[in-house]
């Protein structure tokens, strides 16, 4: 391990613990955190993959810069930031092994390098609604109608059961380290 990052060095020389020493030996706190983490990115990508087909099938009457593009452009930012950042987390965590600090530190860096981008695109999420409030506002107040939220309820269900199905694979994960 002479050539190995100071990432690797640093699990190498660490406690050779089930999770990262940050959960200070919490098993519930690290499977709450993996099925959270795990449950987040997929959620996510749902939504990525969702909008992003709605997006391409109505590219010829939802036109730029329309109430439709914005909306669905800032929920993409969103959700593509939670993705990465949940995602690199749930790695790390579903990848932890001391027995093997090259892999482990590779997880460790590679998500320093996605939480910059993911920041970006929340943040651009945030730029893109607040560049759009005022507009927004004015189309919607000018011809309101009711939403129907129900109408995406079976959709919503299975974000549900996934979550569901992320936490109880985190505890058996943790339980059987």
């Amino acid at each position: 391990m002479n050539n190995a990052s100071y990432a690797a060095q640093a699990v190498a020389r660490g406690p050779k613990t089930l999770a990262p020493p940050s959960f200070d030996g919490q098993g519930w706190l690290v499977a709450l955190n993996l099925g959270a983490m795990t449950a987040g990115c997929l959620i996510a990508l749902m939504v990525v993959v969702t909008l992003g087909t709605d997006w391409f099938r109505y590219r010829k009457t939802d036109r730029r810069l329309s109430p439709a593009w914005v909306w669905r452009a800032s929920i993409m930012l969103f959700a593509t930031g939670i993705a990465l950042r949940c995602g690199a987390e749930a790695v790390t965590l579903w990848g932890w092994d001391p027995r093997e600090p090259e892999a482990t530190a590779a997880f460790l860096t590679a998500k320093r390098f996605v939480d910059p981008v993911a920041v970006t695109c929340g943040l651009s999420g945030l730029f893109v609604s607040v560049l759009a409030l005022p507009g927004m506002l004015r189309q919607l107040r000018r011809q309101p109608f009711p939403l129907d939220l129900w109408q995406t309820w079976p959709i919503v269900q299975r974000m549900m059961w996934l979550a569901g199905a992320s936490m109880l694979a985190a505890i058996a994960v943790v339980s059987l380290r």
